[in-house]
Order: C-alpha cells, then sequence, then structure tokens
C-alpha cells in the first residue's frame, strides 16, 4: 500500500466537518481501514472525478460526506473531506 498523506486542507476540514461528531469520525476511520486494504466495493463507492476535478478520485465516507484524494505514484494525498455540497464546489 502506498503512503497516505493528508493535504493541509484535508486537516482544516476533517477537524471542523468531521472530528466535531463522534459517529462521523468513526465512520472515516471504517472507511480508510477499507481503503488501506483495497475493498473498494459499494461502501466506499470510489470513483474517478471529471471536469474541474478530473484526476482526482473521491470516495464515501457516509451517502454524503465524501474524500477527495489524488493517487501519485508513491503516495495518496487526500485533499478535501466534507458533504458533496462542500467537497464538490
Amino acid at each position: 500500500m502506498k503512503l497516505i498523506k493528508r493535504d493541509k486542507t484535508f486537516e482544516k476540514h476533517f477537524k471542523q466537518r468531521i472530528s466535531p461528531n463522534k459517529k462521523l469520525k468513526n465512520q472515516f476511520q471504517e472507511r480508510l481501514f477499507l481503503f488501506i486494504t483495497g475493498e473498494f466495493g459499494y461502501l466506499l463507492h470510489d470513483h474517478a472525478l471529471t471536469g474541474k476535478l478530473a484526476g482526482k478520485r473521491s470516495f464515501s465516507v457516509t451517502g454524503d460526506i465524501r474524500v477527495i484524494y489524488v493517487e501519485l505514484e508513491d503516495i495518496i494525498v487526500f485533499l478535501d473531506i466534507g458533504s458533496h455540497d462542500q467537497v464538490y464546489r
């Protein structure tokens, strides 16, 4: 598995949007485990993005909470996290 790095925007939005809610924080940890172990099935709904976010990917934490990331040669960078409206603006 590639090293996962968290962009400063991801860190800021994680603290604001996810950390205050214990349930969301736990759901993120569960989905992160699936992501790390390579289980890209129905729960993650991992997919490539198009338009202005072309070249990036997304996976679901909940029905509305998404993680936007980019996969580089040797690392994966988590770029943003939040609701559909927050990250696809």
